[in-house]
């Protein structure tokens, strides 16, 4: 096996930047799609047009559609959306072998199961070890060698710092992070506020209403996500408020983009179409039941789920919100108060 071989599952934006990245950095690195259409368009083009447009694809990147390549490589990279993430896994398993490292870098909860990515890529490839990675990355600024800070987290120690050697560089700092169910509920679950976000910021709320948007949004986040499992600190780090605030108040972001469409008042069907693959649309629906199953109380994700599958309107849900009790801001405090 060669330490420097990288293969990268899924020639998205994310991908293509991890590509360019890795390639910048000396790793010999395979891009893997799917779609034979989308490798053509990028041997075309020199780069991805449609999600990635203006960044150069090297041509030392390997461009292919098969996954047996990902055999006899130092590290694979997960890059597709959640819905996409266990049958690729599925495909891979007959070329991974026993003990390979895989990271995935997509960011949401498989729909149906509701289930965390990295479980579902375990039940896939039992025999592989597993990473995450997370933080404010938008790829547009990963590929250009904008400085980007993120983290990586494994139940293996050894495994994030691997993941963290072959990736970090000048431009890409990883921290290493033993809490795998908060980094990763912290990627999934920003995105569902930053929808909201972009919703404020199409109602023209100003920065009043956004700033205590995100500032409860993460204490909703922490809420659930220490009821799964997960530490509430790493809510206050890269993967928690960091990511919270990129996918909030960047045009990178889709799920803003998005909201903002349905602040504006197009229907989230519409809105989701318009922008493509939103992942705050597909993770509110399983978040909400998350979250009634473990009987956690997220305002805001209440009134994101109405609106976004239940057709209520957007100013209803605000005054929904802001007509709620009054209580007092500590949940330690209001806890005391309730006993």
């Amino acid at each position: 096996m060669t330490s420097n071989r990288v293969f990268i599952a899924g020639a998205g934006g994310f991908g293509c930047s991890l590509a360019v990245l890795a390639d910048r950095y000396g790793c010999q690195v395979t891009l893997w799609s799917k779609f034979q259409e989308e490798i053509d368009a990028i041997r075309r083009l020199g780069e991805n047009k449609r999600l990635l447009p203006g960044v150069p694809i090297p041509p030392t990147v390997n461009l292919t559609t098969d996954l047996s390549e990902a055999a006899q490589v130092a590290l694979v990279i997960l890059a597709v959306p959640s819905v996409a993430v266990r049958d690729v896994a599925k495909a891979m398993s007959p070329s991974i072998r026993p003990g390979s490292l895989l990271v995935n870098v997509g960011k949401g909860l498989e729909p149906g199961t509701l289930k965390r990515l990295s479980q579902v890529i375990r039940e896939e490839l039992p025999n592989c070890r597993v990473a995450v990675l997370s933080g404010p990355s938008h790829a547009e600024e990963v590929a250009r060698g904008v400085p980007t800070t993120v983290a990586v987290a494994s139940e293996d120690r050894a495994s994030a710092q691997r993941v963290q050697d072959i990736l970090s560089c000048d431009t890409f700092r990883i921290y290493v992070n033993d809490d795998v169910v908060g980094t990763e509920l912290g990627g999934a679950l920003k995105n569902i506020i930053a929808v909201a976000a972009g919703i404020c910021d199409g109602m023209e709320l100003g920065d009043n209403a956004k700033a205590a948007l995100m500032t409860r949004g993460i204490v909703e986040m922490s809420r659930l996500g220490v009821a799964l499992g997960g530490r509430s600190e790493t809510f206050g780090g890269l993967t928690g408020i960091g990511d919270l605030i990129v996918t909030c108040m960047s045009m990178h972001s889709r799920n803003r983009r998005a909201g903002i469409l349905i602040g504006q008042g197009i229907s989230p069907k519409v809105a989701v179409e318009k922008v493509g693959t939103v992942e705050g649309y597909v993770t509110t629906q399983s978040a909400y039941r998350l979250a009634r199953q473990m009987q956690v109380e997220m305002p805001i994700l209440e009134q994101l789920y109405a609106v976004l599958y239940e057709e209520k309107d957007v100013l209803l849900a605000l005054r929904t919100l802001m007509g709620r009790p009054v209580r007092h801001e500590s949940e330690d405090a209001l806890l005391a108060l309730e006993k």
